[in-house]
């Protein structure tokens, strides 16, 4: 009896360590592991709003505060690629049965050198897929925001923003959010008031900015 508690112990052991070494080798599955199972805890139901993409969706904290009336699921997983989040679809996604997905994807991508035509091909990937398991679902792909800390690629973040809204042309119950003018000036300068110190990531300003972009979507 003993030897096979011993075995027991030790396969259990085995398959532990299997899955640490799994999801250390899939990038953000710990992240997405977390994500999902709080939304199993605090509950969903089907035909919700679901936001996600990288850290700009996952750090707006009020979201669910902004639009009180909506049934709204966050989520965001910081510093993911589109790449990424094709890979997570099911868990962060497709599991809630949503009507509506707003996706932000693209900005970490453009930074890390990623060619527009790889990160199309990952959000095709995306929208393909949740189509195929119902056409009836609305998608907003929103756009790159102009970020001061990455200006430098401000040429290669505007032609993405129109790639994007070029293929959001080509299909239905899809939508392109274009979240760049309302961030910048007149004279097409990013508006460093919106952003927090890494002049990356919006602040509370900033997000005050997204809901009046996002309210037309969700307030019907």
């Amino acid at each position: 009896m003993k030897s096979v508690q011993i075995f027991t112990l030790l396969f259990l052991t085995f398959l532990f360590r299997v899955g640490q070494s799994n999801a250390q080798q899939v990038p953000f599955e710990q992240e997405v592991r977390q994500i999902s199972a709080k939304y199993d805890s605090l509950g969903w139901r089907t035909g919700s709003t679901v936001f996600t993409g990288s850290s700009t969706i996952r750090m707006w904290s009020n979201l669910e505060e902004t639009f009180p009336h909506e049934n709204l699921i966050n989520t965001g997983f910081g510093g993911s690629k589109a790449s990424d989040l094709e890979r997570h679809l099911f868990p962060l996604v497709i599991k809630f049965e949503p009507s509506r997905i707003f996706i932000y994807e693209g900005d970490n991508d453009i930074w890390a050198g990623i060619e527009v035509a790889d990160i199309m091909t990952s959000l095709d990937n995306i929208v393909t897929r949740i189509h195929l398991i119902n056409p009836d679902i609305e998608i907003f792909l929103i756009g790159a925001k102009p970020s001061p800390s990455r200006w430098e690629k401000k040429a290669n973040y505007q032609i993405f923003n129109q790639k994007l809204s070029e293929y959001c042309l080509t299909k239905e119950k899809l939508e392109f959010v274009d979240t760049w003018a309302a961030l910048t000036n007149p004279d097409g300068s990013p508006r460093p008031e919106l952003y927090i110190q890494d002049q990356l990531h919006l602040n509370q300003d900033g997000y005050v900015i997204w809901a009046g972009i996002f309210k037309p979507y969700l307030v019907k």
